[in-house]
């Protein structure tokens, strides 16, 4: 399956990031290279990461005319600064990541993504590495497997949905992805699914994050901006997820905030200054024209930051 996958809002990511030559650009999540591809053409750099091997040769191909510009690696963005070092860079000037799942994960069956086609049960992004859905799904008690389809997924029918799974698990029937959504919607009364997606949607995201730790990635790059990115470089984030969501946004409101004492100290004793600007007051969304022509882009929200000199 060709890695064909819609870019979301490379415009103004591009321009938050304000790419020009002599700007190195980490970006944390290459995908099919289509932000790589708007910050080259605007005169930057690239190192490019990505911990899926499909999505680094798929970028490899489609960036190729731009020769020694472009430095691709295979890893996660959580270890950024470790990946950096290895490649003797000791700051950049822009860092990105698009926590979005691309469209040819998402469709194909053989990645364990998809609940309309059968699959294995494995959801890793970096299929050499990691435990996969099956692995994981063998230990957890229903309740813990609850925990987590509420909080990653924010479904509400958490608790019989988990209690369905590990049914299914107990007695052999949960071989598949295809088994996987059945279990999933056995669970939830018909009057309660979805009109617009599909039942097992929340549920097959939460297991997503939670086979990946998706948000311990983000949290650990996040924490690690400022041993990345350079004196008035900046930093964006996609998300998708209102955990993800809520994530970059406290860190950057953090990242851009002084003073930390109380309200009613009338001096301030710890002395901290803000290192950061945040660039975005409110997360930018798509275009209506942008969610027309890839309706996956409506719940992207873009936040950034600029480091102070």
């Amino acid at each position: 399956m060709a890695f064909v996958h819609a870019t979301v809002l490379s415009r103004e990511t591009a321009a938050l990031l304000a790419p020009e030559p002599g700007r190195l650009v980490l970006d944390g999540t290459l995908g099919g290279g289509g932000h790589a591809l708007a910050l080259l053409e605007r005169g930057a750099d690239v190192i490019g990461l990505d911990q899926d091997p499909l999505a680094l040769a798929a970028a490899k191909e489609r960036l190729a005319s731009f020769g020694a510009r472009v430095t691709y690696v295979h890893g996660n963005f959580r270890d950024a600064r470790a990946h950096l070092d290895r490649l003797g860079v000791k700051e950049v000037q822009g860092a990105l990541v698009d926590l979005g799942v691309s469209s040819p994960q998402l469709d194909e069956a053989g990645r364990g993504f998809s609940f309309s086609r059968p699959g294995p049960l494995d959801m890793r992004m970096d299929p050499t590495s990691g435990a996969p859905l099956s692995e994981k799904l063998l230990g957890v008690t229903a309740d813990s497997l609850a925990s987590i389809i509420f909080e990653f997924g924010e479904e509400r029918y958490g608790r019989p949905i988990a209690r369905s799974i590990v049914h299914a698990r107990d007695r052999g029937a949960l071989g598949d992805t295809a088994a996987l959504a059945d279990a999933v919607a056995q669970a939830v009364p018909r009057k309660a699914w979805p009109k617009a997606t599909n039942v097992a949607t929340r549920t097959f995201q939460a297991l997503r994050i939670w086979v990946n730790d998706e948000l311990g990635a983000l949290a650990a790059w996040l924490t690690d901006l400022p041993r990345v990115v350079a004196p008035l470089g900046r930093a964006a984030a996609i998300s998708f997820h209102s955990l993800e969501d809520r994530l970059v946004k406290q860190r950057f409101k953090l990242l851009g905030q002084g003073c930390l004492c109380p309200p009613d100290l009338p001096v301030c004793a710890c002395g901290r200054v803000a290192g950061w600007d945040v660039l975005t007051k409110r997360p930018v969304i798509a275009s209506d024209e942008e969610t027309a022509r890839n309706p996956r882009a409506r719940s992207a929200h873009l936040r950034a930051v600029e480091r102070r000199a």
